[in-house]
């Protein structure tokens, strides 16, 4: 199956669909990403705090796939936020993934209550990117006064804004004001972290379509625009929710799933994340 791209605004092309790899263990992943890879994903979605780059690194490394044909985001963490290690915190990810560049790069969180201005740890990253570090720089989790002062006081617009989305918390505004800034959202606990398997609305139409429901929300999330990447815990979930360019979603389906947004969040509110580790 062919995995559309969207094009970013530095004319890079990301793969619309990959593979999370948020909590799944050092241990394991490359196991796991590795079995993606022979599925058919090309965009793998890493961080710094998720303790997994090496694993990544590994199965990338072992697949026997060009480097362009895999797409590597990883993301900066928050024990790093000092624009003076911003640069020797990407050379370490470079080193775990066994890679000369990763494809996107983002600041994991805001932290607007720490001492650090995000600001100031934005133009580091327009530092690495100007080196050929990373094809691609961007946020996670800010929201529009994040994003608008970035785009304001730096000189490279974020490529992507990574945030929380799912059917009960569309955040409309905040992709909007992405969409305006010409950055692209993408959406992390794209399933509502299980939620949305016991949904009646849901239910109703992943039988109507002949498709499970994560399936019939992935597909949602791709039509709307959204870039996504779940998580898996098993080879036949991973095969499961790559199987997404095979049918759509009419327009009242997606009226129906939209309807459900309840603005309800799941993870951190991004204005009071202030949790940064010791090392």
């Amino acid at each position: 199956m062919t995995v559309p791209t969207i094009t970013l605004n530095n004319g890079v092309q990301i793969p619309q669909f990959g593979y999370g790899t948020w909590q799944v263990p050092a241990e394991t992943a490359q196991d796991r990403v590795t079995e993606a890879l022979e599925i058919g994903y090309r965009h793998i979605d890493t961080a710094q705090m998720y303790g997994n780059e090496a694993g990544v690194g590994a199965a990338i490394a072992d697949s026997g796939l060009a480097r362009d044909e895999v797409f590597v985001t990883t993301k900066l963490n928050n024990n790093r936020h000092d624009p003076d290690v911003v640069a020797g915190a990407l050379d370490e990810s470079l080193e775990k993934l066994r890679l000369d560049r990763v494809d996107l790069f983002l600041i994991h969180w805001p932290l607007p209550t720490i001492d650090i201005d995000f600001v100031d740890t934005w133009k580091a990253m327009e530092e690495v990117y100007a080196a050929g570090k990373a094809r691609a720089i961007g946020v996670s989790n800010f929201q529009p006064h994040h994003l608008r002062r970035v785009v304001q006081e730096g000189t490279v617009v974020p490529a992507v804004n990574q945030v929380e989305i799912h059917p009960y918390f569309g955040q409309d505004e905040l992709r909007a004001v992405n969409a305006e800034h010409g950055v692209a959202t993408e959406a992390w606990s794209p399933l509502a972290q299980g939620q949305v398997f016991d949904d009646p609305a849901l239910q109703a139409i992943a039988t109507s379509t002949g498709r499970s429901v994560s399936r019939v929300v992935l597909r949602w999330h791709l039509q709307r625009g959204d870039i996504v990447f779940p998580k898996a815990s098993s080879v036949e979930r991973l095969q499961q929710n790559f199987e997404l360019f095979d049918f759509e979603l009419s327009a009242a389906d997606m009226g129906a799933i939209s309807a459900l947004d309840a603005d309800r969040r799941i993870g951190p509110d991004p204005d009071a994340m202030d949790w940064v580790p010791r090392d």
